[in-house]
């Protein structure tokens, strides 16, 4: 199983307001850094277009961490397919591979934000139809050059090179998905590999769904060999249990309202942050013992080949996420491996 981080860019905050993304973005590289030296299999850097976020184009910040690391992958953590080109997106992620020696990959997602479509131009009632036929394209691009391909809100292509090409022509594409049956179904009949989000309630009701995913790739009759599945979970690791949840509180709660307030959402309580840190809940806030025996909880439940902590929820300071990756990379990622080889 891969152990790797991924990430949002939540901003820092100062009297209730965003401060400059600057110094926010170079702290995210200092991160990647530190978590390459230690070992961690990839990272992931989302794209969102609000002020609590930093971070707009992942391809920015995967490119200026190729430069500065050696052997972790560098991908998204989505890419915003539906509000994208897929020819576009190709071209950046296939730089970023040759940038970094074969190491880039991408993460597609419908997006769970809405502010890029009207960013870019996009209607809302599209947002399902646009997924599933950039989605294809992107598939077409990733396998095929040059490529000759006609849809329904895209220019077609014939007879058209998409370069430059990644290092051995292909990349590593995920899909993301938040926990519908029909993602399962779309990723499942692709033959892609697919990340679930599991952000809250219990992740032992996601079962079904990583079964069903099971389910539908061995009916397409793709390779088994090549089958992979991870999950994305909002993580933070300190010394002492109650001392990180206590410390980290105060962000995450903040973020969570902030997000909430634009979907209508009631105050984030500290009994729902509690329940999350329990055995039933879906946080992994916690000292490293208890996130190892929760990481691999979550892979005897779900036969995970992958699991991406997410842990820069609310922005808190780059000197705690600096702790926190290294615990992650000396403490967890050493005993989950050792466990996993038992």
């Amino acid at each position: 199983m891969e152990l790797g981080v991924g990430m949002f860019g939540d901003n820092h905050y100062a009297n209730g307001k965003p401060l400059p993304v600057g110094k926010r973005v170079q702290e995210l590289i200092e991160e990647i850094k530190l978590m390459d030296e230690l070992g961690l299999d990839f990272y992931g850097i989302g794209e969102h277009h609000r002020p609590d976020y930093a971070v707009s184009v992942p391809e920015i910040i995967l490119a200026a961490a190729a430069s500065v690391t050696k052997n972790i992958k560098l991908g998204s953590a989505v890419t915003v397919l539906s509000s994208a080109d897929p020819v576009r997106v190709y071209q950046q992620f296939a730089t970023i591979d040759q940038l970094s020696n074969g190491r880039a990959e991408i993460t597609a997602g419908r997006g769970s934000f809405i502010e890029s479509f009207p960013v870019y131009g996009y209607n809302l009632n599209d947002y399902d139809a646009l997924f599933e036929e950039k989605l294809e394209l992107l598939q077409k691009i990733n396998n095929e050059n040059p490529i000759t391909w006609k849809g329904k809100f895209r220019a077609a292509l014939n007879k058209q090179e998409i370069l430059p090409r990644a290092v051995n022509d292909q990349l590593n594409i995920w899909v993301a998905v938040g926990g519908t049956p029909e993602s399962v179904v779309r990723a499942g009949k692709a033959g892609l590999p697919v990340i679930f989000a599991i952000i809250g309630g219990s992740p032992v009701q996601f079962q079904p769904l990583f079964q069903y995913y099971r389910d539908v790739y061995k009916h397409f009759k793709h390779d088994e060999t090549k089958f992979q599945v991870g999950v994305h979970m909002h993580c933070f690791f300190g010394e002492d249990s109650k001392q990180v949840a206590d410390d980290y509180y105060p962000y995450y709660s903040a973020q969570m309202d902030r997000v909430g307030r634009s979907r209508g959402w009631p105050a984030y309580q500290r009994n729902q942050f509690d329940f999350g840190r329990s055995k039933e809940g879906a946080l992994i806030i916690a000292d490293a013992n208890e996130a190892v025996d929760k990481i691999l909880q979550m892979q005897e439940l779900f036969g995970l080949t992958r699991f991406s902590a997410h842990m820069d929820v609310g922005g808190p300071s780059h000197a705690a996420l600096m702790k926190s990756i290294e615990i992650y990379g000396t403490k967890i990622a050493p005993k989950v491996r050792e466990a996993l080889k038992k």
